[in-house]
């Protein structure tokens, strides 16, 4: 049985502004006063679409009742990622290391690579957290992305957040 997974990828632009200020000020800044901190706008990060991975799953394997709980092992055999500025086909082997876990979700430990279509080689690392709903399943994971091709090295800057699903038996649809 082959089940395709879809994300919806974000790269965070300004998830970590504030930490970044605080790197680059030149030092500690004296703690403002409680009023002052309380009228301060909050930040909010922005977020830019980087591109929806259609995943196509392929062999389970299960290892019930380990130390850790139930794991299973996922194929990845295909897929596409889609982008304004990366478009690539998910190469194999490539997989799914799934720790299921007491509360009834998942944790997801993902390692795929990208060919893009004017050839570079992308490694994708995602973490994250899966949970069964009715329709299928919710994903909420955090990639990172690793090349040595110099048009595509601005990834390896990224910390990227996805949000995706899986519809049983349908395309699993994930946006980064």
């Amino acid at each position: 049985m082959r089940v395709a997974t879809g994300l919806l990828v974000c790269l965070g632009l300004t998830a970590f502004s504030l930490f970044t200020l605080a790197q680059t000020s030149g030092g500690p800044t004296p703690a403002a006063p409680r009023a002052q901190k309380a009228t301060a706008p909050t930040r909010a990060p922005a977020f830019e679409y980087l591109g929806t991975l259609h995943a196509e799953t392929g062999t389970r394997t299960v290892v019930e009742n380990g130390p850790q709980g139930t794991r299973t092992i996922v194929q990845v055999v295909g897929g596409r990622f889609e982008g304004p500025r990366v478009k690539a086909s998910v190469q194999t082997p490539a997989g799914d290391w799934i720790t299921n876990r007491a509360d009834g979700s998942y944790r997801l430990d993902v390692r795929l690579t990208l060919k893009t279509d004017d050839g570079a080689l992308i490694l994708v690392t995602y973490n994250g957290i899966g949970q069964t709903t009715d329709a299928g399943a919710s994903l909420r994971i955090a990639p990172l992305f690793e090349t040595g091709d110099s048009r595509y090295v601005w990834l390896t800057r990224l910390q990227a957040v996805g949000v995706g699903q899986r519809i049983s038996r349908s395309p699993e649809n994930l946006r980064i």
